[in-house]
């Protein structure tokens, strides 16, 4: 296998988020976000407990904005040629209305740094980091987030005029479920009042926001980020069948289909019409939106079973530790064919649209000794999900490009910094970057002709 199976227009990039890497939490005129809160934030009601692993803050990640250029010169020198990364929402407007003139003008140093580099850079404009004063109005659960979005999306898009390619949010359904429903991201609510509303205002931004940026200039590439799992049952049994087929519309379906003009899937399972009473006229006209490409998350295989103890939706996961030993250090089950099966499911609409996958990586608990870190099992775990892309591809799917997550170790939100993504190694103490033998592979793989087999 070489890159250059993949074609010569294909794209080649590693990502991370503003959140995740910056640090510099509140630099420059930077505003608060629900992430700086959530790092402070404490539960339990007997015995206080962080709601990070470890106590850690994403104030102390991987100084992305101060090493920025090391970093995209660490990402140039692997061979990658397009470089995703979020802004920062609450650096940009700290309380959500008035524009930080410093915040701008280092987007602008990044973008312009890329450009100089002959890099292409991807932007996400929301990855999960809403200003904590617009939380405090209601954050995803008011319908006023669709104004607040729009401007935001329009300061950026004149501002950072450079920018071609945009995506409008990251993963909605993580930062909807985790966030509004469970409660274990930030902001922190649960139920599902919360989430549905939430899911429903995220669709609609989604829609909102792709026209806004369109109308500034059609010639924009803009699409949005969905986080795809391949989902299956734990056994051919009827009742297990039907738990797979509602975690996979829970996982799948129900923050996808509403843009590609399916709506919301009802009548498959009955509580999800609680979402009427959210919906307005012109919501599903508005949902429906002809992105210009798909983004597609994914890294592993989930494995359902039927529950009765769950009273709404009778479904249970069965945890990968119980049905394998080949493992990621975010307990995630290594299953290379989880990509394929995921882009065939998308492929299957029939949408005409291309899809990017724009996550795609192994976390792992990785050292460094004498210099070098030996991420053997990293550079498998690409190897062989590139294999599937590439079986997609000659299955005639319509796939585009390829970013891996991550470029740098980073936050990795409530586990704080313990699993590693990286291609770039970060001594969170001292900031040092040190290129993991994966990113080393990398660098041939995209340089050279040489088989990687």
């Amino acid at each position: 296998m070489k890159s250059k199976d993949f074609g010569e227009t294909f794209y080649w990039g590693a990502a991370i988020s503003a959140a995740q890497t910056e640090s510099a939490a509140l630099a420059n005129g930077k505003g608060i976000s629900i992430w700086d809160e959530f790092c402070e934030a404490q539960k339990g009601f007997f015995k206080s407990k962080f709601r990070i692993k470890s106590k850690h803050h994403l104030n102390y990640s991987s100084d992305f904005y101060v090493h920025y250029k090391t970093d995209i010169d660490l990402l140039k020198s692997m061979g990658f040629k397009h470089f995703r990364f979020s802004i920062a929402w609450s650096r940009i407007l700290p309380e959500g209305e008035t524009i930080n003139q410093q915040g701008i003008a280092f987007y602008q140093e990044v973008i312009q740094y890329c450009i100089d580099c002959e890099i292409e850079p991807w932007v996400t404009l929301y990855h999960w980091d809403l200003p904590a004063a617009l939380e405090k109005k209601g954050g995803w659960t008011n319908r006023a987030i669709l104004d607040w979005f729009a401007l935001y999306a329009d300061v950026c898009v004149r501002h950072f005029s450079k920018v071609k390619h945009w995506m409008v949010l990251n993963e909605p359904s993580v930062f909807v479920g985790a966030g509004y429903f469970f409660g274990i991201h930030a902001p922190g609510k649960k139920g599902f009042y919360n989430f549905f509303k939430a899911m429903h205002h995220a669709n609609l931004c989604i829609g909102y926001i792709y026209r806004i940026i369109k109308n500034i200039n059609p010639d924009l590439h803009v699409g949005s980020t969905f986080s795809f799992t391949y989902v299956e049952s734990i056994d051919a049994q009827p009742k297990n069948l039907k738990a797979a087929k509602t975690a996979n519309l829970l996982i799948n379906r129900l923050f996808f289909e509403p843009i590609i003009g399916l709506g919301y899937p009802k009548e498959d399972l009955k509580i999800l019409y609680q979402i009427e009473k959210h919906i307005q006229a012109g919501d599903v006209e508005l949902m429906k939106t002809n992105l210009d490409f798909i983004g597609v998350q994914t890294y592993t295989r989930e494995m359902f079973k039927h529950n009765a103890l769950n009273p709404f939706l009778k479904i249970k996961q069965v945890p990968a530790q119980h049905r394998t030993n080949e493992l990621t250090a975010m307990n995630w089950e290594i299953f290379p064919p989880s990509i394929y099966h995921v882009l065939k499911m998308i492929d299957n609409y029939q949408t005409g649209i291309p899809m990017v996958i724009t996550e795609n990586g192994i976390a792992l608990m990785d050292e460094v000794e004498n210099g070098v870190v030996r991420d053997a099992q990293r550079i498998e775990y690409f190897k062989n999900h590139l294999k599937q892309v590439k079986r997609a591809k000659s299955e005639g799917m319509d796939i585009r490009g390829y970013f891996a997550w991550s470029l740098m170790d980073n936050f990795e939100w409530a586990e704080g910094y313990h699993p590693r993504f990286g291609l770039v190694h970060i001594d969170f103490e001292t900031k040092e970057r040190t290129l993991k033998n994966s990113g080393h592979w990398f660098r041939s793989f995209l340089k050279t002709d040489e088989s990687q087999d």
